[in-house]
């Protein structure tokens, strides 16, 4: 079921020693690059500084104790990244609002390209079906360049693999003989989804020009695979070059913010990122185009030391695969203009902190590779970044903890309550309009990139009509912003709860990810969520004894609540016909052909696997 074997060499890397790929072009920056940068870190610096400058003026009053120094650089670090995620989003509005200038219409040199799916007792249908509706419509466009899609199963059931086969028997009776396609299944799941990888590059990755790795739940329409293929082909400086894959098939509650919040406010954060990266961009691990002799020659993963464990397994390979890239001289793209590319998304909260806590674990352990030899600055901070998307939870969880103890003031607080002392910190006295005026700008800087996200979606994106009218979208707009909130709290604790399961060296099991939803009793997800509500319980206690200040009530609520707030994440809004529209984007009101294809596959290859399970044995 596999092509002959085209061998190519894929060296380990040293991260201890600088490399430079020999065939990789000179790299010419655009001249706007330097500009686009100092327009996204600059307001972020200078609105943290004079925010710090702010609350240490205030803090110093009294006179400034260590620990509140200590206070003050959390607040800091939080607001740090908050304000970048802002200033992010304005440069992607702006741009977005500016004339594209259209291509040269040289047309593109014709490529090889290798359409990678590694899979891991995924559900054979969902899988099969998408590759099925990929080639139907790579088969029936008008391109010079030539398609070969790989099933590489990873996947360790017995059962599921049978099916496997019996969904690649289908496709192939089902599809002109002349259409390439491949499956293949590894004895031993070595190195994970790393390890998959790694062996077709090695086996068969030099008969390849490039390779579109994808996700067992990604999915592209044809245009998009040409797309990003053009672009490859086009820019003989590029090694990767990564999609912003839109999310679908959502049909909880949880699952339709996520799509929702993609969709509206994902466009303008991706055009920003795309132009201040430039050459230096980042790699999400799937949706993305790779030049194959590039990544073989500079991207082999190298096992890691780290003060808990030696020769360990780079997890999130993805962002170290383009920071190696990037080393040896390859650019790092990526495009959001291409549309076309879609992944799916977690069903229930728990879900998606089950496959956060796997996230989590992979991200931190980028701040060992923080120092390795040759990488790029932006490479850097990406990988720096990656680490603190997790890592500010447990600052905001002492910032909360820490508001908390204080109270209401010197004679008010937690800590005089049950020892009789003062603490060692108070918030400024301000008054009730100055803790407002915080209250308000810190909740304005974190939805300002929603509504600005919305600002560039409505002037450049679909219609409302494609988002189910202006009434319809403006009370889908103001829905998501409420269940964030709510779910916001729970995450918070949850990503603590990740950093210190990883910090203890608590290792994450590989387990497929549950895409249509797990079924969580209420003794599981109480077990699950029992922090967060001794936490809001606690919180909401405080208040009532008049210990502790009622501007923590929205989060105390979220968190005391987080049981059922769980168990309504996973609410199919699909049901019903008025709650099947809520939170709805142009993938649910309007469906590309593509998703629709696939959905008509999925159903079809379900049909006959599941009617092949029925048959008795002989």
């Amino acid at each position: 079921m596999m092509p002959p074997e085209q061998p190519l060499a894929f060296p380990v890397q040293d991260l201890s020693a600088k490399y430079h790929d020999g065939a990789a072009p000179e790299l010419k920056h655009k001249p706007a690059t330097l500009i686009w940068r100092l327009a996204t870190f600059l307001p972020a610096l200078i609105t943290t500084g004079g925010l710090i400058a702010a609350f240490t003026d205030w803090f110093a009053m009294g006179g400034l104790s260590v620990f509140e120094a200590m206070l003050i650089a959390l607040i800091a670090c939080t607001f740090f990244w908050i304000s970048l995620s802002v200033s992010t989003v304005t440069v992607g509005l702006v741009n977005m609002m500016r004339p594209r200038t259209p291509g040269d219409g040289v047309p593109a040199p014709a490529q090889n390209v290798a359409l990678l799916v590694p899979v891991y007792n995924e559900v054979p249908w969902d899988v099969f079906g998408n590759a099925c509706a990929m080639l139907e419509e790579l088969e029936n466009a008008a391109s010079v360049h030539s398609y070969t899609l790989f099933i590489l199963s990873d996947t360790r059931d017995d059962e599921i693999a049978e099916q496997e086969l019996r969904a690649f028997a289908s496709l192939r009776v089902n599809l002109p003989a002349h259409v390439a396609l491949h499956y293949r299944r590894r004895s031993e799941n070595v190195d994970r989804k790393v390890g998959n990888l790694a062996d077709w590059v090695a086996r068969w990755g030099g008969g390849y020009d490039a390779m579109l790795v994808l996700d067992a739940d990604s999915l592209m329409s044809g245009q998009a695979i040409m797309d990003l293929t053009d672009e490859m082909a086009r820019d003989p400086s590029a090694g990767l070059i990564q999609s912003f894959p839109q999310l679908f098939g959502a049909e909880t509650l949880f699952g339709r913010v996520q799509q929702f919040s993609n969709t509206i406010y994902g466009a303008a954060l991706a055009e920003g990122l795309a132009r201040w990266a430039d050459h230096e961009g980042n790699y999400w691990g799937h949706n993305a185009i790779i030049r194959t002799a590039a990544f073989a020659s500079c991207a082999g993963l190298p096992r890691l030391d780290t003060f808990r464990s030696k020769g360990a397994l780079i997890l999130s390979h993805d962002f170290v695969e383009a920071g190696l890239l990037r080393r040896a001289g390859w650019g790092v793209r990526f495009v959001p203009q291409v549309k076309g590319s879609y992944e799916e998304v977690p069903a229930t909260l728990i879900d998606y902190v089950l496959r956060d806590r796997r996230w989590c674990q992979g991200n931190l352990q980028h701040l060992n590779i923080l120092g390795s030899k040759g990488f790029h600055p932006v490479t850097r901070f990406h990988l720096f970044h990656g680490a603190m998307g997790y890592l500010l939870s447990p600052a905001w969880f002492a910032l909360l903890t820490v508001w908390a103890l204080i109270g209401k003031g010197e004679e008010a607080n937690v800590i005089r309550y049950f020892t009789g002392e003062n603490p060692q910190v108070a918030w400024p006295d301000m008054g009730h309009v100055s803790n407002l005026a915080i209250l308000v700008f810190m909740y304005g800087m974190l939805l300002a990139p929603k509504f600005l996200g919305a600002a560039a979606l409505l002037r450049s994106g679909p219609s409302l009509k494609d988002l189910g009218g202006a009434g319809q979208f403006l009370l889908s707009f103001l829905t998501e912003i409420v269940v964030s909130v709510l779910y916001a709290p729970i995450l918070m604790v949850q990503q603590t709860i990740a950093v210190g399961r990883t910090w203890v060296g608590y290792t994450e099991s590989w387990t497929p990810q549950a895409r249509q939803g797990g079924r969580y009793g209420l003794v599981t997800v109480l077990k699950f969520h029992a922090v967060e509500t001794i936490t809001g319980t606690l919180l909401v206690a405080g208040m009532v004894e008049g210990i502790i200040t009622l501007w923590l009530l929205p989060i105390a609520v979220s968190l005391a609540l987080a049981v059922p707030l769980s168990m309504l994440s996973g609410a199919k809004l699909t049901r019903f016909k008025w709650t099947s529209r809520q939170l709805g984007t142009a993938e649910v009101f309007n469906a590309p052909k593509i998703i629709q294809s696939a959905k008509r596959e999925r159903t079809r290859l379900r049909a006959v696997l599941e009617a092949s399970d029925s048959l008795p044995a002989e």
